[in-house]
């Protein structure tokens, strides 16, 4: 096959990108490690149906055929019980169960939520108001609040203002809340942050 000469940088780039094409990102799935059937060791077990009830404990033989005879798996769910737990279930299904578990810890190990209200030292009443109710709402869907003040030129002379806005929020707050970080100066601006102390149904 005749070689084809590239005359100029155009075409160089337009040759590179056909010989070399970049696959798409793929997200690793999570892996679990399941011990089933015949990969369990033990020689006894605690055996569980596939939603938690107790069959009792037997020869890890004696569980395989109970779980053949249903067409389910044996699943060894907590290694280092005495004797370790097993469960009577279909393989893909505890292969989901775990996923949903993972998903939910997800969740869970989240942080709360930081939502930030943004006020000024001489901010108006209706204004102030409406900026208190967010900070309710918020608390009450159990987020965390930061609240900031920045002065503008000489209005850093006049921090007493600033802290009277937060001193505000915290009284009108009070029951739904704690001060998690007093008020602070960070540069030309006041900082202070609200936590929950329950979230409200």
């Amino acid at each position: 096959m005749r070689a084809r000469y590239v005359n100029d940088k155009g075409d160089l780039h337009r040759v590179i990108g056909l010989m070399i094409r970049k696959k798409p990102f793929q997200r690793p799935q999570p892996q679990f490690r399941v011990t089933a059937n015949h990969m369990i060791r033990v020689p006894e077990l605690r055996v569980l149906t596939d939603i938690g009830d107790i069959i009792g404990v037997m020869s890890t033989s004696e569980a395989l055929e109970r779980a053949h005879s249903e067409g389910k798996d044996l699943v060894l769910v907590t290694e280092t019980a005495k004797p370790p737990i097993a469960k009577i279930i279909d393989l893909a299904k505890y292969r989901y169960q775990l996923q949903q578990k993972v998903a939910e810890g997800r969740k869970k190990s989240k942080a709360q939520d930081i939502k930030e209200i943004r006020l000024s030292p001489f901010i108006g009443e209706g204004d102030f108001q409406t900026r208190l109710k967010r900070v309710i709402e918020f608390l009450k869907k159990g987020d965390k609040v930061r609240l900031t003040l920045e002065f503008r030129g000489r209005a850093i002379t006049k921090q007493e203002f600033g802290r009277e806005q937060f001193d505000r929020i915290f009284a009108e707050t009070a029951e739904l809340s704690t001060v998690e970080i007093v008020p602070k100066m960070l540069g030309k601006k006041m900082m202070a942050q609200l936590m929950p102390t329950k979230k409200q149904k």
